[in-house]
């Protein structure tokens, strides 16, 4: 998920039906560049070499049932497309990549391979710098915290057992352990902090810990992109 709003323009991309290490490359409609849906990275056209990247932004991936519990008032992309395809969760019949989910192998290559996890663990990405550390997210569900240094970047993750979700914050000097409740941490003095979408923030509203951008994917995606990636743990 990125801002589609940067060097003093909104931007427009579209898909380009092409892949890179079995990633989606997108193209902007000013320029025609492609760029790597991954790395907001222009490879080829105009702006290849340039600086630019969208601003990436946090996102969470959890099951529905966890994300209406707490925003009920939310607002979902409907199934009915009207179009033959559907896009029900995998198992159901008739499912979009139902096949692709449920079997072990990848559609198309890449041109690495780490065995150090199954190509399709679920991994949660981080990268500062020249820093790139791997988070299997069934591990940091089940231990809930982890308090973690990625180069020069402190992290703290957050999982959610039971809805796979995983969120990463800032602590900014802090130290952080479960709390009695999934949606709550508790600092190194005891403090109380509820987990919210755009930061993490102290049980009377004074303070507010702010979200760090990750990427939630398959491992094999991840090290395509980032072969000399650390593992956690």
């Amino acid at each position: 998920m990125y801002d589609a709003e940067f060097d003093d323009k909104v931007w427009s991309f579209g898909t380009s039906g092409w892949l890179w290490q079995s990633n989606k490359l997108m193209y902007d409609r000013f320029t025609n560049t492609l760029w790597h849906s991954l790395t907001g990275e222009p490879v080829i056209g105009e702006l290849a070499g340039s600086d630019l990247r969208p601003p990436m932004l946090p996102v969470t991936v959890l099951n529905w049932e966890e994300w209406v519990a707490r925003y009920p008032d939310s607002t979902v992309l409907s199934l009915d497309t009207g179009h033959r395809r559907t896009y029900n969760a995998p198992g159901q019949p008739g499912s979009a990549y139902n096949d692709y989910f449920s079997s072990p192998g990848k559609m198309f290559p890449t041109f690495a391979e780490d065995e150090r996890l199954p190509f399709k663990d679920r991994v949660l990405g981080l990268s500062f710098g020249d820093v790139a550390r791997a988070y299997p997210v069934e591990v940091v569900t089940a231990r809930r915290v982890i308090n973690d240094q990625v180069g020069s970047q402190a992290a703290l993750l957050v999982g959610v057992p039971g809805a796979g979700a995983v969120r990463v914050f800032d602590p900014q000097g802090n130290t952080f352990t479960p709390g009695k409740d999934t949606r709550e941490v508790v600092d190194q003095d005891g403090g109380v902090w509820l987990i919210e979408e755009d930061g993490l923030v102290s049980a009377d509203g004074s303070l507010r810990l702010p979200r760090l951008p990750a990427r939630e994917l398959f491992w094999f995606a991840w090290t395509a992109f980032f072969p000399h990636t650390e593992l956690y743990p």
